[in-house]
């Protein structure tokens, strides 16, 4: 694989700062940009590679980013307002116009940048959110056409960035890649400088997602555990480093142009099952109780994942476990709850 130049936006970012990492290890630049907005000024691991160039600076400054996609092969769209369910519950608005200013402004470049004989391809990152309404399980690829739109306004405006992607090829004949991580997990993710201070039980949600949140629980001896609903939500908690590897097969695969994939496990777990397998590596000898929570309008039940697609076409499978996943995260949280951060 020959190397390339590759713009990240959002690269400071949880999932944006996998794929970094990832890039870098195989040789390729990475353009960074990110205003620091979500978690405040941070240091990554790859800050001084010298194949990382970073700009600090907002993905809407046109100039800017006209300046910095010159001669870049790709670029992947990552930076948004981004968060836990509580976060697109109390952002409703907000989430929905700033994203859509932020990818107008990327596609703009995007399309400038193709225009000029550069740019070769555009990655979007989507969301499974956009499956918010799908009763058919396992969801494929194609079931997004068969079933209403998303309610939320957050699983929305990711519909309407996947419609950017299309709505750029059909005009401009700009390449790209769809791509829908589920129920990403990993290390590196802290308090959103604008998150609520919102209690579950007697404990101050983390980053209103399910497996920091639990941990942070369970290690500050919440008891019982407080959970959202009855605990029986599906979901499919996928690696951030598993993720990174399925974003640069979706860049480099030349059968990936113009196609969307569901990147994700295929290992299927309950709210309340992940929420056990959490209490006995922190809790061995302690019984397990919970009580259930109202939960939030928008948390969908299930989120189940048709990987077949992702799987014949790039050669890609999330191999991951969580039982793996959590002997990482579970000591990094208790980490950052000594240094205050959560």
């Amino acid at each position: 694989m020959s190397k390339s130049r590759i713009l990240i936006t959002g690269s400071a970012g949880f999932i944006g700062g996998y794929l970094t990492e990832e890039l870098l290890s195989k040789g390729h630049t990475v353009i960074g940009i990110d205003n620091y907005s979500k978690y405040g000024k941070i240091e990554r691991s790859y800050d001084r590679n010298p194949n990382y160039k970073f700009h600090q600076g907002d993905v809407k400054n046109s100039a800017l980013m006209n300046k910095i996609i010159t001669n870049c092969d790709y670029v992947v769209a990552c930076a948004a307002m981004i968060g836990g369910i509580s976060y697109f519950h109390e952002y409703a608005y907000d989430l929905l116009a700033e994203n859509e200013r932020i990818i107008a402004s990327t596609f703009d470049s995007a399309i400038n940048a193709f225009k000029k004989g550069t740019l070769k391809k555009i990655i979007v990152l989507s969301s499974s959110m956009v499956f918010e309404s799908v009763t058919e399980f396992p969801t494929s690829e194609e079931s997004l056409l068969r079933f209403p739109p998303p309610k939320s306004t957050y699983g929305f405006q990711k519909l309407a960035c996947e419609y950017f992607a299309k709505g750029a090829w059909e005009q401009y004949g700009l390449p790209y890649t769809i791509v829908r991580p589920f129920n990403c997990v990993g290390t590196g993710e802290m308090r959103a400088k604008s998150d609520l201070q919102i209690k579950s039980g007697n404990i101050k949600l983390a980053l209103s997602h399910v497996v920091p949140d639990l941990i942070q629980k369970i290690l500050k001896g919440q008891y019982p555990l407080h959970i959202l609903g009855t605990g029986d939500q599906i979901r499919h908690y996928t690696y951030g480093g598993d993720l990174a590897k399925g974003i640069v097969k979706c860049i480099f695969n030349k059968r990936a142009t113009n196609n969307d994939f569901n990147i994700s496990t295929n290992e299927s777990t309950t709210v309340l099952e992940l929420a056990k397998l959490i209490w006995q590596k922190i809790n061995p000898s302690k019984q397990f109780k919970f009580v259930s929570d109202k939960p939030y309008t928008y948390d969908v039940q299930k989120r189940i994942p048709d990987t077949a697609k992702a799987k014949n076409i790039l050669h890609y499978e999330a191999l991951t476990t969580l039982d793996n996943m959590l002997d990482v995260v579970i000591p990094w949280i208790k980490k950052q709850i000594e240094l205050g951060n959560i």
